[in-house]
């Protein structure tokens, strides 16, 4: 099969919308990663998403929707919490768990009766969605399991030859995956972290909980029914052995020191641009290839970078990663969620910070 990249414009979306009409996949960007869609009610299309993605069947999918768009034949019912999110959040980087209607079929929900739905706000998913008045389920558009895609090139990287088109409309914004709340509970609870913060939640609706696995070592758990993506299996790895710890740079410089002594390998850090130059300092006159993931100060940058970080890794031949290990606070919570998924291993004080 031959793979299309094309620029967001009239064409591209009008060929991309016959695509889908025809139980195909497009890729296309949002503000988080960039997704790989189908039409959500054609069993065609998801066969075909799963096919591509190599994609675990009991995985759920994110149907997202358009503004407009009629939720009655997705959702039974929203409940008064959910429209205060919709109404504050949408569109924008949060994903509802809400019961689900029978035109939804199962294998979009991995078997449950929920479903998870969202609103992006990058234009280019806007106008796709809004000018085919389908709901579309969009998983990110990768390989499952290696890191997510925030730009076109990622897509082309791991699904060409499997899918006939992608949208290219930059880098994403965000860079990582929807936050995902759960409103079919009593208290509404965070199943996957984003973006869209803890705090930021409370202060629309009051109290929410926290799924234990998110902050559980590596938020896995073979034995789980996923309520939503990326609850059971290990995601976003780079191919080299990520090492992810909150020691003292000394400590990791002597981590390395015994690593290059035992094996020759080419290892690398992964981190801010402070830990990095830390580490570097007390390796010296060692020298490890970096990969950046800018300013501690500013999360919203390392969010952004984290996906194309990892996969630099790789780029760069690296057999063994030491990453840094951050502040699990606001948006740091989330980067920690996907930072832990990708690892191999962790190195992690007792006192682990929260």
């Amino acid at each position: 099969m031959k793979t299309e990249l094309l620029a967001v414009d009239d064409f591209s979306l009008k060929k991309a919308e016959a695509l889908l009409r025809s139980g195909q996949v497009v890729a296309f960007p949002t503000e988080t990663v960039y997704g790989l869609g189908a039409w959500a009610f054609s069993v065609e299309g998801i066969d075909r998403v799963y096919e591509a993605k190599g994609r675990p069947s009991d995985n759920p999918l994110i149907v997202h929707v358009a503004p407009g768009m009629d939720l009655s034949k997705i959702v039974t019912e929203i409940p008064e919490k959910g429209r205060i999110l919709m109404e504050r959040y949408w569109p924008g980087p949060l994903t509802l768990i809400l019961p689900k209607t029978e035109h939804v079929p199962l294998r979009v929900t991995g078997g449950l009766s929920t479903v998870a739905v969202r609103m992006p706000s990058h234009p280019a998913a806007m106008k796709l969605i809004g000018r085919t008045g389908l709901p579309i389920v969009a998983p990110s558009a990768n390989t499952s399991g290696r890191p997510s895609p925030t730009s076109a090139q990622h897509v082309l990287e791991d699904l060409q030859g499997k899918i006939p088109l992608i949208l290219d409309g930059g880098d994403c914004q965000v860079g990582l995956e929807s936050t995902i709340v759960d409103l079919t509970e009593k208290i509404p609870m965070i199943l996957r972290p984003g973006a869209i913060t803890l705090a930021m939640l409370e202060e629309a609706v009051g109290e929410v909980d926290v799924d234990p696995a998110v902050r559980a070592a590596a938020g896995l758990n073979s034995d789980l029914v996923p309520k939503a993506p990326g609850m059971k299996y290990r995601h976003y790895a780079p191919k080299g052995y990520l090492i992810l710890t909150d020691r003292e740079p000394e400590q990791v410089a002597d981590f390395i020191r015994q690593d290059l002594a035992e094996k020759e390998q080419k290892i690398g850090l992964i981190g801010s641009d402070e830990w990095i130059r830390k580490v570097e300092n007390a390796l010296d006159p060692v020298r490890v290839t970096a990969v950046s993931l800018g300013t501690g100060s500013a999360m919203d940058e390392i969010a952004r970078k984290l996906f194309d970080g990892l996969r630099k890794t790789d780029e760069e031949g690296l057999e063994r990663i030491y990453g840094e290990a951050f502040q699990r606070k606001d948006l740091g919570e989330a980067i920690m969620n996907r930072f832990l998924k990708a690892a191999s291993e962790r190195r992690i004080s007792e006192q682990t910070k929260q």
